[in-house]
């Protein structure tokens, strides 16, 4: 598995373009991995209501479990499905609005310096085993692509937005990227004030 640089694409994944995107900032090359969990509505895998979400194409009329959603514009560079297939909806070079309102060692608006990876599941559902499978050369991939992704620079929504994110959850196996990859255990980030 490899990162084309000059396209920002991984290879071998399915592509969907998201217009939920811009550009980085200048100079602002990825520096850290953002871990999400994702189920649209909370809890339901596979039907597409995912990519319906990221590409703006989500019929939020059609089921009172979405109309919460309903003109939000989100998206993530890439989404391993539950199955292990990888759709990438934001090239790596490109800005994917992700994170929100986040910091990392004190730097805020982690959407301008990450990659944000979404394994479709919830909190408290176990992630399966092919998910990790996939996860770990995808971030392989990465570190080796953009060396500025180091040991301590794979995080979840949760340690970036405390308090706000709660993903991916308990149920992540943190150890197993740590075991694999060397991936250091992410402690939640003070908050940075905006004002």
């Amino acid at each position: 598995m490899q990162v084309n640089r000059s396209t920002g694409r991984l290879e071998g994944a399915s592509y969907l373009a998201s217009p939920n995107c811009n550009a980085r900032p200048a100079g602002c090359e990825p520096e850290l991995v953002v871990i999400h969990g994702i189920s649209v509505p909370a809890g339901h895998f596979g039907d597409g209501h995912v990519e319906g979400l990221f590409t703006n194409e989500l019929d939020t009329d059609s089921d009172e479990r979405l109309a919460h959603l309903s003109g939000v514009q989100v998206s993530a560079h890439l989404l391993i499905h539950r199955d292990g297939h990888i759709t990438q909806f934001v090239p790596f070079n490109q800005r994917a609005w992700h994170a929100g309102e986040s910091s990392f060692n004190q730097r805020a608006n982690c959407n301008d310096f990450s990659i944000g990876i979404e394994l479709e599941g919830t909190d408290m559902t176990t992630y399966a085993g092919v998910q990790y499978d996939v996860l770990e050369p995808v971030l392989r991939a990465l570190r080796e692509a953009y060396p500025e992704i180091g040991d301590d620079r794979v995080v979840g929504h949760c340690h970036i937005a405390p308090g706000r994110k709660s993903d991916p959850g308990p149920r992540f196996d943190w150890g197993r990227l740590q075991r694999s990859l060397g991936i250091l255990q992410p402690v939640t980030q003070p908050r940075v004030s905006t004002r």
